[in-house]
C-alpha cells in the first residue's frame, strides 16, 4: 500500500524555505516533490528505522531563542512509535548536554535518525507532548527521508557506561586550541535551526541536519567564526530556510575517537554569491557561523567508532 504524501492545502515549506527555492528557480519543482515525500506521520519503514537506532540527533531551542544540537543514546528500542503520529523516547540526555535544560512539555523538537554505517537518514519534526523520569513523548509534525550524500560511514559499538554519569564539562566562549583541534579534524557535524511561527503551521518548528565533508572543510576564521562550504543537496533548504527568517544556529561536533562532544550556538548567515565561494571547489554557497556560547564535554558519548569510509561524493571536492 502506497504511503500518501502531504495532505494539507498549504505548502509543507514555510516562507523562508519558499523564498530560497524561488531565488534558485526551484519552487514549483520542490512543491511537487515536497508534497510527495514529506508526510504528517511516520511511515512503517521510518518507524522500524527509528526503533533500531542506538543514537539520534536532536534539535531544540533554549529560553533565550538559541538553537542547540544534541545527541541521545540508548539501546535499540529506546525510540518507539506507539502510533504513526507519535514517538516515545526512553532515554535521558547525556551529562552536560544542553537538552538537559531545553527539554520541556510543549517545545518544538527536531530529530535526525541517522545510521552512519549504512548512510541512511530520516528526519522528524514535532512537539514534545509529555516528559517524565524515563524520557518523553513527541507528536509528529513532519517526517521525510534524506539522501546519503556526504555521510562518512562509521560502524559503532555501544558501551555499557551510564550516559548520564558526571563527566568533565567546560564552558566555551571562544574557540581555544582544544575546540579548534576537534573542529579541524571533523568530517561530520550536525546543525540545529528553528523557525517558530503560528502562521507557518506544520512547516514551523525546530530542525536538525547533518553536514559532511573532507577533514578541514570547516574553516576556522578566528576564535569566534567558522566558514563552511555547502554542497548540492535536495533543494528543500530546511536549514537555510530557517536561517533566512531566524539567523541563529547550533552546531554539534563529535570527537569519534575520544567520545568528546562540542556544543556551540550563535548567529549564522549564508553567503550566496561572491568570489569567496569559488575558494572551495564544489561549494555552491557558504555558511558562516559566529559563536556566542558553547560547552565541551569529555568522554560523555558512550559510543566508539570505526575509522571512516569516506563518502564517494567527496572525491571531487576541494579544500580550503
Amino acid at each position: 500500500m502506497a504511503n500518501p504524501g502531504w495532505t494539507r492545502a498549504e505548502s509543507p515549506f514555510h516562507a523562508g524555505e519558499l523564498a530560497i527555492q524561488a531565488r534558485l528557480g526551484a519552487q514549483a519543482r520542490m512543491d511537487k516533490q515536497g508534497r510527495r515525500v514529506i508526510r504528517e506521520y511516520l511511515p512503517d519503514q521510518f518507524r522500524q528505522f527509528f526503533a533500531q537506532l542506538p543514537y539520534v540527533i536532536v534539535g531544540t531551542v533554549d529560553a533565550t531563542g538559541h538553537p542547540w544540537a544534541s545527541i541521545l543514546v540508548g539501546n535499540p528500542g529506546f525510540l518507539a512509535s506507539l502510533s504513526d503520529r507519535t514517538l516515545q523516547v526512553t532515554a535521558q540526555p547525556l551529562f552536560g548536554d544542553p537538552l538537559t535544560t531545553t527539554l520541556a512539555d510543549g517545545i518544538d523538537i527536531g530529530f535526525l535518525g541517522i545510521e552512519l554505517h549504512t548512510r541512511r537518514r530520516n528526519r522528524l519534526n514535532g512537539t514534545v507532548t509529555a516528559t517524565h523520569s524515563s524520557g518523553f513523548e513527541v507528536q509528529v509534525g513532519q517526517s521525510f527521508g534524506n539522501c546519503p550524500q556526504y555521510i562518512q560511514a562509521r560502524m559503532f559499538e555501544l558501551g555499557d557506561a551510564d550516559p548520564t554519569a558526571p563527566k568533565p564539562v567546560y564552558s566555551v566562549t571562544t574557540l581555544g586550541s582544544v575546540e579548534q583541534a576537534i573542529i579541524t579534524a571533523a568530517d561530520t557535524f550536525f546543525i540545529a535551526t528553528a523557525y517558530q511561527s503560528e502562521t507557518a503551521g506544520a512547516a514551523s518548528g525546530a530542525d536538525v541536519s547533518h553536514r559532511g565533508g573532507n577533514p578541514g572543510f570547516v574553516r576556522i576564521d578566528d576564535a569566534h567564526t567558522l566558514t563552511i562550504p555547502d554542497f548540492s543537496g535536495n533543494c528543500h533548504f530546511n536549514t537555510f530556510g530557517n536561517i533566512e527568517l531566524n539567523p541563529r544556529a547550533g552546531l554539534l561536533f563529535v570527537d569519534f575517537d575520544q567520545g568528546n562532544l562540542l556544543y556551540l550556538t550563535g548567529m549564522a548567515h549564508v553567503i550566496w554569491e561572491g568570489a569567496e565561494i569559488a575558494a572551495y571547489e564544489g561549494a555552491e554557497r557558504l555558511f558562516r557561523f559566529h559563536l556566542e556560547q558553547g560547552y565541551r564535554t569529555e568522554g560523555s558519548l558512550p559510543l566508539r567508532w570505526s575509522s571512516p569510509d569516506r563518502s564517494p561524493f567527496m572525491a571531487h571536492m576541494g579544500s580550503w
